[in-house]
């Protein structure tokens, strides 16, 4: 499942570590999942499985005395190598900076975030089915991830729960893919929102969609505005291209300034519809309904770990972004008021 950093302007956890939330999404999707299979094999309740990281519980009355604790131990943790505690791929690891919370104190958010438990909650008949069900929950886990740390969470809208492109790409790309669904960048004290940001491995893919009726043709021009066809009637629609090309401005001018050196491909995608374009522009790639199918399955195939640069460009995406949201004690008293 692809990684999804960063949601509109949404607080995310990847904003707080990004060194360290890619690799423990990975091994708490390997755990769990193991965890329900032999759960589903054996008829079994193991609810009660946990991981070593998640056996200790945060209670309210010694929150303080454990934070205390905490930041003690986390000054410890930085004398020793980050990479001794993760056989992953040395590549990447290397020059991702910590980030800490608003305040500047380190918290242990894992604590309080591995709380991914999914439930059977019916019996499924195959293996595929036990996927599905379980990559259904782990779906809303990482909706969860991307809007809220330990001290700070945003208001989701129900709609990115239903979106199905949102869904397509969290749930059949691989997990090395980093994914920035509608991020709002900050620049120069203004809000800019972009389209879809995914940086694999090897590339970054600037991503504008056009899906409105199904089965609409859009036919392409280099002018400002293209046709849209449904049935017999015709609409004019904001060509895709500008934004797209202000999206690879932006982002090359982010990367150069950190001297990140990663491929920006650009694509105008259509699941549900048909896009032609009879004129000829250089480095846009057009995925409509006829091409989608190929070009995800391409997509999902690319084999590759993780890399340093990937991590640097999104930490640089990171450190762009707008973030909207509440600390957690303000919202659970909006929360109560709601109630009422």
């Amino acid at each position: 499942m692809a990684q999804l950093v960063k949601l509109q302007d949404y607080t995310s956890r990847y904003q707080i570590d990004l060194k360290r939330y890619p690799t423990q999404f990975v091994r708490l999707k390997l755990m769990q999942w193991e965890r329900m299979k032999k759960e589903w094999e054996s008829g079994e309740d193991l609810s009660h499985w946990k991981h070593e990281n998640e056996t200790e519980e945060v209670e309210e009355k010694s929150r303080n005395h454990f934070f205390k604790k905490m930041f003690s131990f986390s000054r410890k943790k930085k004398e020793q190598p980050w990479e001794q505690e993760h056989e992953q791929d040395d590549e990447w690891q290397e020059g991702i900076p910590h980030h800490k919370e608003m305040d500047g104190d380190d918290i242990p958010e894992e604590l309080s975030t591995l709380d991914f438990e999914p439930n059977i909650l019916y019996h499924p008949q195959s293996m595929e089915e036990l996927k599905r069900m379980y990559i259904d929950q782990l779906f809303h886990f990482q909706l969860k991830w991307a809007s809220s740390t330990l001290r700070e969470k945003s208001y989701v809208d129900p709609k990115y729960h239903r979106d199905s492109l949102l869904r397509a790409l969290t749930q059949n790309l691989p997990d090395s893919y980093l994914l920035f669904y509608y991020p709002i960048f900050q620049l120069k004290k203004a809000p800019i929102e972009m389209g879809i940001i995914l940086l694999t491995p090897t590339d970054c893919l600037c991503i504008q969609v056009l899906e409105e009726e199904d089965q609409a043709a859009f036919i392409g021009s280099g002018d400002r505005f293209w046709l849209k066809k449904v049935g017999k009637t015709d609409k004019k629609v904001l060509s895709p291209l500008i934004s797209l090309k202000r999206m690879e401005s932006i982002l090359k001018q982010l990367f150069s300034h950190d001297q990140i050196d990663i491929p920006i491909h650009k694509i105008v995608l259509s699941r549900n519809g048909y896009i032609d374009y009879p004129g000829s522009t250089y480095g846009v790639n057009f995925i409509d309904k006829r091409k989608f199918p190929e070009w995800f399955s391409q997509l999902k195939r690319n084999p590759s770990p993780m890399k340093h640069m990937q991590f640097k460009a999104a930490q640089t995406l990171l450190n762009t972004v707008q973030t909207t949201s509440f600390h957690r004690t303000d919202w659970d008293m909006k929360e109560a008021e709601n109630d009422k």
